[in-house]
């Protein structure tokens, strides 16, 4: 598995469900946890289930809020029990563990695996925030699993699907976040009609997440806007 992994947690608020997840890190190789404004008090039962993977729960950076856990992450993937399939809604498009194994088996960079609190998961607006969306199969009349069990099946599938790539795409995510606000500049110039916008944006970071772009690729993309917002200028002017 070439990609760093972090997995991160948003608002956990079972102690013993923490200590799971840091055990099951442990299990495959992760050390990098993220708590996100935990409800949970990490007590005597969170260290009693993180067995082996104490030292990664003691280690375990506490942030104020998911842009802060992955500002230095190349690609965002967010865990949803709902999958949009062919639907048009972007916001719940996903892909299976076994896609997105394949996936970033050829990439170089951090990966961030976001999970939601137990109560109702990932919101609007964090599922909004992820290059990625993963969805875990499981009977459609009970399809949501426990925290720990989640991260459990995730990590396990990307933990089996590690193969060594032969040429690795370099991920960069500094580089993704300019092309995302040129783009919301050059919505701006050409008036894209402001109601449309979140949507455009939406589907923008759907299929550049699942392809993957390099930080090359994003660089053209960059070139491409910015060639195209001088042209529109001058057009402007022209037209004046």
């Amino acid at each position: 598995m070439t990609p760093s992994l972090r997995v991160v947690l948003l608002r956990p608020k079972e102690d013993g469900n923490v200590g799971a997840v840091a055990r099951a890190l442990r299990n495959f190789g992760v050390t990098d946890l993220v708590l996100v404004s935990p409800r949970a008090k990490l007590g005597p039962e969170a260290r009693r289930r993180a067995m082996a993977g104490l030292p990664i729960l003691q280690r375990a950076r506490v942030l104020g809020s998911l842009e802060e856990s992955v500002e230095d992450t190349d690609l965002v993937v967010g865990t949803t029990d709902l999958s949009g399939g062919r639907t048009r809604s972007y916001l719940r498009r996903s892909v299976t563990p076994e896609e997105l194994s394949l996936m970033v088996q050829r990439v170089q960079g951090t990966v961030s695996l976001v999970f939601g609190p137990e109560d109702n998961g990932l919101n609007r607006e964090e599922l909004a925030r992820c290059d990625v969306l993963a969805h875990i199969p499981a009977d459609r009349t009970f399809p949501t699993l426990n925290l720990s069990h989640a991260v459990t099946v995730l990590l396990y599938v990307l933990h089996r699907g590690r193969v060594p790539a032969e040429d690795p795409v370099e991920l960069h995510g500094a580089t993704e976040a300019l092309f995302f606000d040129l783009l919301e500049r050059f919505l701006t110039e050409c008036r894209y009609p402001p109601h449309k916008r979140k949507g455009l944006r939406l589907l923008f970071r759907r299929v550049l997440g699942r392809s993957l772009p390099s930080r090359y690729e994003y660089t053209m993309l960059l070139g491409f806007l910015r060639r195209a917002m001088y042209r529109r200028k001058g057009w402007t002017k022209t037209a004046g």
